[in-house]
């Protein structure tokens, strides 16, 4: 069996941004309407600007021609996740305790499934989740393994 576009994405990637100090944070590879995108978000510490995206979207394009995973027309879009970047690995989860966090769970927890609120805490087990609840804050164990989706959450105060 042949491998996914994205782990031969992120096969060719990899070296691309170790050389220039950068971080792969997520790879996609989705249909939108009847475009084919191949998406590549990166990020370092002191941020991404527009030459970062356009050297590593250089390089990656002459890797991908070179060894040809898509065999039909797409798009190749190298950007920084944002400012509500996902949190994939729990390296990324550890970064961003003190931040505002937005965490779906694949199974309720205490009745809810969708958790907004300043991230406590994380062992590698247990995200501690503390969010507003009208005037109280309350505390969430959210067990890491029920974590279907975390990302970091923009909040206007």
């Amino acid at each position: 069996m042949s491998k996914k576009v994205t782990e031969v994405t992120e096969e060719l990637v990899l070296p691309i941004l170790s050389e220039m100090n950068l971080e792969l944070v997520d790879i996609e590879f989705v249909k939108e309407g009847k475009n084919w995108y191949l998406r590549v978000f990166i990020d370092s510490e002191k941020g991404i600007d527009i030459e970062d995206c356009g050297k590593v979207s250089e390089k990656l394009s002459e890797q991908l021609d070179e060894k040809d995973p898509i065999t039909y027309p797409y798009f190749l879009e190298v950007s920084s996740p944002g400012a509500e970047r996902p949190l994939k690995k729990s390296d990324d989860i550890k970064k961003a305790i003190g931040k505002q966090v937005h965490i779906k769970t694949y199974e309720p927890i205490e009745s809810e499934k969708v958790f907004e609120g300043k991230l406590i805490d994380f062992d590698g087990k247990t995200l501690k989740v503390e969010v507003l609840i009208k005037t109280r804050k309350k505390q969430f164990d959210i067990p890491y393994n029920k974590v279907a989706s975390a990302r970091l959450a923009v909040t206007f105060h």
